[in-house]
């Protein structure tokens, strides 16, 4: 009897040890990351905003155990230069912050918080300053997102209508999807979003010739590398398109930064 018992109690001993180094980490209080990605153009809510041309971005974000955030991103942009606003403007730098977390007892996600975009340069006189700042509220469910954005300030420096209104209180509503592939590291990307732009004078009504805002879409794929040297590098592409008015949206050189495009990526998250 001692010896069954002794077996058992070993037995008992050596499960209890494979769980204990199976146990998850515990989550760190304090969080920092760091990203780089190069992509074939920058396109912002189905819009170009390097001309065709390649950008690279990258940032910085903290994450607290508690769920509050704060982070830093930037790019190039040609897109203020290219529509006679700027003289000299070539960098997008964003600062946002927030708070995300999980409604009790359920497995949806939701996310508070707000983003100033910043757009350092020199603007030719009467020119609107386009830095923006917007409030948004997200949920999320398993591969699921909903995200909807409110401007306090004007929606990238615009004043479509000749009243010369500001465009405070511009918004954009979005559904996004990331569909994971089994364990392939393959996911299936699509996006539809809302632009609704303040005091452009269209009154409500999509038909008016005035209205700046728009709906676009966005279908692709990525594949995100599992292990290795280079684990954690995801490369990507997909294709974008709108319905905005492209007389709104035409820079002075010509170009359509409305048409539908392909891209293609690659970033790394460290």
């Amino acid at each position: 009897m001692k010896l069954r018992h002794s077996i058992a109690a070993t037995a008992l001993l050596a499960f209890a040890g494979a769980a204990h180094a199976q146990a998850p980490a515990p989550m760190p209080e304090h969080t920092f990351t760091a990203n780089v990605g190069l992509f074939s153009e920058y396109i912002f809510r189905g819009i170009a905003q390097t001309a065709g041309e390649p950008a690279v971005q990258g940032g910085f974000d903290y994450a607290h155990a508690s769920g509050f955030y704060a982070g830093t991103w930037a790019t190039n942009v040609s897109w203020l230069q290219d529509f006679g606003a700027y003289s000299r403007s070539s960098v997008e730098w964003d600062f946002y912050g927030g708070f995300k977390s999980t409604f009790p007892g359920t497995e949806i996600s939701y996310d508070l918080g707000t983003v100033y975009y910043y757009y350092p340069g020199d603007r030719f006189p009467g020119i609107v300053n386009a830095d923006s700042w917007e409030l948004y509220a997200g949920v999320g469910w398993q591969w699921v997102s909903a995200k909807f954005s409110y401007g306090l300030k004007d929606y990238f420096g615009a004043r479509p209508n000749a009243s010369a209104e500001d465009t405070e209180g511009s918004w954009y509503a979005e559904l996004n999807v990331a569909y994971p592939i089994a364990d392939s590291g393959v996911s299936l990307l699509a996006h539809v979003g809302y632009l609704d732009v303040a005091n452009d004078g269209s009154d409500g009504d999509p038909a008016t010739a005035g209205k700046v805002g728009y709906t676009d879409w966005r279908l692709g794929a990525s594949y995100t590398v599992p292990d290795g040297a280079l684990k954690g590098l995801e490369i990507g592409a997909y294709y974008s398109g709108n319905d905005a008015k492209k007389r709104f949206y035409t820079d002075l050189t010509g170009y359509d930064t409305t048409k539908d495009r392909g891209v293609v990526y690659v970033k790394k998250t460290f």
